[in-house]
């Protein structure tokens, strides 16, 4: 079997994918009244608002998004939390959280073989560069995109066709690396490649097909990308 072409350019997710969100849960956590069980509702709910506004051809930040719907599952299970609180939990929260154990290295060898890095996320740009800043990640890649310039959230085609765009490359050029059944799907429909990190808790949509790169860590995708030619 021949390897694989090398992608132009590798676009990375960052929540979840490159950041640890562990912290995240227990924040929410205390801010439901120690319901740490309804991350996962609050996380769901904040992705469908956000399609719901790029499908309405609206925009907020994912943030803001982040905190509406942190309000609406707070209502729903009758715990009281003001617009103020509910922003003030998820904007501290996103932004103080560390890289996996493995990401660092694995960045630096996709570096060293060559590889253009760009981040590529559902986050502000304020938002990612405070993440970064806080991760220690900032120099690791060539380029931070998000889709408040693209005006559409992913999984639209349009934010993938966007981000190709931006990077002067065509979509079969384009690898999205991303632990989101979700987002590997609309890469790959977009025309995009996709390696799929299968952090705890996260699956491929059976209906999407599989991604040329199923691995449990970045280390173990980067071990594999670095292989094509």
């Amino acid at each position: 079997m021949q390897p694989l072409t090398r992608p132009k350019v590798l676009f990375f997710d960052v929540n979840e994918t490159l950041l640890d969100i562990s912290p995240l849960k227990v924040e929410i956590g205390k801010t439901l009244n120690g319901r740490e069980d309804l991350l996962s509702l609050w996380f769901t709910t904040m992705l469908q608002y956000s399609l719901v506004a790029s499908a309405g051809d609206q925009y907020e930040h994912f943030s803001s998004i982040g905190a509406a719907t942190l309000q609406m599952v707070a209502a729903n299970n009758d715990i009281e939390l003001s617009q103020e609180d509910a922003r003030d939990v998820v904007v501290k929260s996103l932004r103080s959280l560390s890289a996996h154990p493995e990401v660092k290295g694995a960045l630096s060898q996709l570096k060293e073989n060559g590889y253009k890095l760009v981040s590529y996320t559902n986050s502000s740009n304020e938002g990612v560069k405070k993440q970064f800043e806080h991760a220690g990640l900032t120099s690791y890649f060539d380029e931070m995109l998000s889709i408040e310039d693209a005006g559409k959230f992913k999984p639209f085609k349009q934010a993938y066709n966007w981000a190709a765009n931006k990077m002067n490359v065509s979509p079969e050029e384009c690898m999205l690396v991303a632990a989101h059944g979700w987002d590997v799907a609309g890469a790959m429909w977009a025309g995009w490649r996709a390696a799929f990190i299968a952090r705890p808790g996260q699956q491929q949509f059976p209906l999407a097909g599989k991604t040329e790169i199923h691995a449990t860590d970045l280390q173990k995708a980067t071990d594999i990308i670095v292989t094509y030619k």
